[in-house]
């Protein structure tokens, strides 16, 4: 099988959800001496680059995307322990959460999903996530970028005291920081001083891999 071939495969698994057939790509990849970063690139994130474009113009919805990222997911359990711990390195990392006092991470999860199918390396830091802790990953991961999000109004003022904990420990400068949910908006992004109000989840990788 060719590379063209395997990687269509990978594609073509992300995009229909055939968990199997994305662990076999994956595998046939790494057998057939592709890099694991070509195999991730070319072949998973291309796929869920197409049900991304779906989903924003409506021609897919939640649950076909939750299943082309558990497929991609699967994949990349397969293909991220062969990337070589120097390409690791030049990976833009961004962090994911839902901020304290909410428990509503379905669109964190798909924020998650578009920034790994963008390139980042994505870390998941929950739902409900004291602000400390936020605050903390900032500077122990290295973090560029920032998500966070929220379903419900009494839990913004936390996104708030994300952004003022930063200013004062002095790693503000150092991150990207984006907010999403229904009751936030752009005017409450430059109230709290984040850098930007998504829409969704494409417009949040879309902005972030422009700034970055």
């Amino acid at each position: 099988m060719s590379n063209e071939e395997i990687l269509k495969k990978l594609s073509d698994a992300v995009v229909g959800g055939k968990v199997n057939d994305s662990k076999v790509a994956a595998q046939e990849a790494l057998d057939s001496g592709m890099a694991a970063l070509d195999a991730i690139n070319d072949g998973l994130v291309a796929g869920m680059s197409i049900v991304g474009e779906k989903y924003a113009a409506h021609q897919v919805y939640l649950p076909q995307v939750l299943m082309s990222a558990h497929t991609m997911y699967a994949g990349l359990d397969i293909l991220l322990p062969a990337i070589p711990k120097d390409d690791l390195g030049k990976m833009l990392k961004a962090a994911t959460c839902v901020v304290e006092g909410d428990v509503h991470d379905i669109g964190k999860n798909i924020v998650k999903t578009m920034l790994t199918a963008g390139g980042f390396d994505v870390i998941d830091l929950g739902k409900d996530v004291p602000a400390e802790t936020i605050i903390e990953a900032v500077e122990k991961e290295n973090l560029n970028a920032l998500a966070l999000s929220t379903l419900m109004t009494p839990t913004m003022d936390g996104m708030k005291t994300v952004v003022d904990g930063l200013v004062e420990n002095g790693n503000r400068s150092k991150v990207k920081i984006c907010i999403g949910g229904p009751p936030t908006s752009p005017a409450f992004a430059e109230e709290i001083g984040a850098d930007h109000r998504d829409n969704n989840a494409q417009d949040c990788v879309g902005w972030l891999k422009g700034v970055l």
